[in-house]
């Protein structure tokens, strides 16, 4: 999937979730990369032909005839299902504790809406913890960015909206785009940063002072 997003070639730690997979493919696993399944993930794993590295859960979502056909040479790791974390902050600790920085969640949207938003929480957490994260349906990406810009290639379409998290934003600019922000201030209370337009520019988003929820979206 060429997602229009400059970053860096790395290796990346992929994770399967149990939310709606509305996706027709998911990027090939790269030498190097870690694909874990977030408990009942692993059933979207055995359609899509996925190997995961490690199967991850509390499993009320598998099952105990799913959970029989992991296979030997994956690593299953159960979790207490009285605990904290959900299942995926457990699994992107696991990723960060094994080095890796760069995140990539299908099936984390739909599905159960808290789940969904504790899923975007988890883009912050992942951000304080020094990693980049990338959430990923059939039409949207979503990331987030704290203090720092990021930049989309002239060819790509759709729409970007972005919003205030964990307080107020701050030198908010948008440009390359239909509509210009220039040093705007954002509020959680106010989502003035709504369905602007690539329009066939390089585009850059920044924020100087604060985090930005960033959401793309191409159909």
């Amino acid at each position: 999937m060429d997602d229009g997003v400059r970053t860096e070639k790395k290796n990346k730690c992929i994770l399967i979730c149990a939310g709606d997979l509305e996706i027709a493919e998911i990027p090939e696993k790269r030498e190097g990369d870690l694909v874990i399944a977030v408990d009942g993930g692993y059933l979207y794993c055995q359609v899509l032909g996925i190997e995961p590295d490690v199967v991850i859960g509390d499993f009320d979502s598998l099952g105990e005839d799913n959970r029989a056909q992991i296979g030997p040479g994956q690593r299953m790791i159960s979790l207490n299902p009285v605990k904290d974390d959900t299942d995926t902050l457990a699994a992107l600790r696991l990723g960060l504790a094994e080095g890796y920085r760069e995140f990539h969640l299908y099936g984390a949207l739909g599905g159960r809406l808290e789940h969904t938003l504790a899923n975007l929480q988890c883009l912050l957490f992942l951000k304080k913890e020094g990693a980049s994260a990338y959430i990923w349906d059939s039409c949207s990406m979503i990331t987030l960015i704290e203090n720092e810009s990021l930049t989309f290639r002239e060819d790509m379409e759709g729409m970007l909206s972005v919003f205030a998290v964990g307080g107020t934003a701050e030198g908010v600019g948008e440009k390359g785009l239909r509509y210009r922000l220039d040093q705007a201030v954002l509020t959680e209370a106010f989502p003035v940063g709504i369905s602007n337009e690539f329009i066939g520019e390089q585009a850059e988003v920044s924020v100087k002072k604060g985090a930005l929820l960033v959401i793309v979206r191409w159909a």
